[in-house]
């Protein structure tokens, strides 16, 4: 855990031994982390609540998955990230920096640095430019 991480209760993790979080992090309650999986994230996140991050893959097969194969895949988060509430980030996926993925979306690809990216399954919206700057009034000058 870097310096300046507020995580909000309840909090949940499978294996926090494989969990790393950088600087300036927060989540809001009821962040899930599931599986064995590393899960990187950067510095300067905001995570809203009700957000799971999961690196568990079951296996397609019926019988395999009956015989409990389970595979774990990484996940990781860059710098200046947004994720919004009811999120959910599947495993092997990475997450650019800059970027927003907005609520109630599940990220089942990579999603680019500098993006909003939104939706069941989560895709880009469009790119953050400059004239995001001027969306709220106060810095408007």
């Amino acid at each position: 855990m870097g310096e300046n991480t507020t995580i909000r209760a309840p909090f949940y993790a499978d294996c926090t031994y494989s969990y790393s979080v950088g600087k300036n992090f927060f989540a809001n309650h009821n962040l899930n982390l599931v599986g064995i999986g590393n899960i990187t994230i950067g510095d300067c996140i905001y995570i809203a609540p009700n957000v799971t991050l999961t690196t568990a893959e079951h296996a397609l097969d019926p019988e395999q998955r009956a015989e409990g194969l389970e595979v774990a895949l990484p996940i990781k988060i860059g710098n200046n990230v947004w994720i919004g509430t009811g999120a959910v980030v599947l495993g092997g996926i990475t997450i650019g920096d800059n970027s927003v993925i907005g609520a109630g979306s599940v990220v089942t690809k990579d999603v680019p640095p500098n993006v909003i990216a939104v939706g069941t399954p989560c895709r880009v919206l469009c790119e953050i430019t400059d004239e995001d700057k001027k969306r709220y009034p106060i810095y408007n000058g």
